[in-house]
């Protein structure tokens, strides 16, 4: 890091040199024109101007013979990694199945459609902003999805409820995260998306990982609702009862967690959920036990309590996120911060 004095020009304009090895680097000389981007965290960030504006964001990718698979996963990476719009290009022509998934993968991304197609050619472009986005609604859109798909799940596991089509719920949760992914990534790129976006890189940071954690969320939830299919017989009152407190514990822990992350509550919500997650992995512990004591035990339960546990620990992952946070910007002060081992005070 280098330290510049700041000067005064005709006693009105402030200047500051630029360090002559970062100019030569970046093309500026006398006459150059930089942007400035001023952010909300009080950074402030010289860059030299794109020499060509009109391509930032343009990817062309040749798909000769192209699996479906492999152009699926090229649109999910293009789309990950901030991409405008990307032109696919088949010189021997794009087959039906080739075109499906293009239009498929469309369809399942936010703001993403194909506005051209020829025989050998598709063009795919994202049209959402990111001043149309707002990453913190995003989030508790995710935090909904994930706990209705596990609360339904569990529905379906300990009594007569049926799940419907807990892939296509599933799907939405995974649109949701690549989206707050798209714009994590562009974030950490470009200057302008982070104004645009309101965030600050570590307000953006944290949203980015509480939504990595919901998605998983909502694979457990998805777990346990096709391990629900695969019940032949109803499981005993006592042990139902007993899952169902546990999930329930097990989403409390989630959304108590999301709460203090998204400004919907304050810091004591996620102790409170880091407390319940530490005495849920007690009371799962003792429920394997016991089920692997009777013999008359479903033994797929094990795998709804795996579930069940991780979904747990997925929520206190952003509990202690929203306590670093908040010793980060010093909304502690001078309280005590709790440590605990495995449920216990540390010592």
């Amino acid at each position: 890091m280098e330290t510049r004095k700041i000067q005064q020009v005709g006693g009105g304009t402030y200047t500051v040199s630029l360090p002559k090895e970062w100019a030569e680097v970046a093309g500026i000389e006398t006459g150059s024109v930089v942007d400035l981007h001023t952010h909300i965290d009080g950074v402030l960030v010289v860059q030299a101007q794109e020499r060509d504006r009109e391509t930032t964001g343009r990817l062309s990718l040749t798909v000769p013979h192209a699996d479906p698979t492999c152009i699926e996963r090229a649109l999910r990476a293009a789309y990950a990694a901030g991409v405008d719009v990307l032109e696919l290009d088949a010189p021997d022509g794009f087959g039906d199945a080739q075109q499906r998934a293009v239009e498929r993968v469309a369809r399942t991304l936010t703001g993403v459609t194909v506005t051209e197609s020829t025989p050998t050619t598709m063009t795919v472009r994202t049209l959402l902003d990111a001043d149309e986005v707002s990453i913190r609604q995003s989030v508790r859109q995710l935090q909904f999805v994930a706990l209705s798909m596990h609360r339904d799940a569990t529905a379906a596991l300990t009594g007569p409820t049926t799940v419907d089509s807990p892939a296509d719920r599933d799907d939405q949760a995974d649109r949701l995260y690549a989206m707050v992914d798209r714009y994590f990534e562009r974030g950490l790129a470009r200057f302008d998306e982070m104004d645009a976006l309101g965030l600050t890189r570590s307000e953006l940071f944290v949203c980015w990982v509480t939504a990595r954690e919901l998605e998983r969320v909502a694979d457990h939830a998805e777990r346990i609702a096709t391990t629900a299919e695969a019940f032949d017989d109803p499981m005993d009152d006592a042990t139902a009862e007993s899952v169902a407190d546990l999930a329930a514990t097990a989403r409390d822990v989630v959304e108590d967690a999301v709460r203090a992350i998204v400004g919907d509550a304050g810091v004591e919500s996620a102790r409170e959920a880091l407390h319940a997650r530490d005495a849920l992995r007690a009371d799962v512990e003792a429920l394997d036990r016991r089920l692997f004591e009777s013999p008359t035990a479903p033994y797929r339960l094990t795998h709804v309590l795996d579930s069940i546990r991780r979904t747990a620990e997925h929520g206190g992952n952003v509990a202690e996120l929203a306590l670093r946070t908040a010793i980060r910007d010093g909304e502690l002060g001078d309280q005590t911060v709790e440590t605990t081992v495995d449920g216990r005070p540390a010592e």
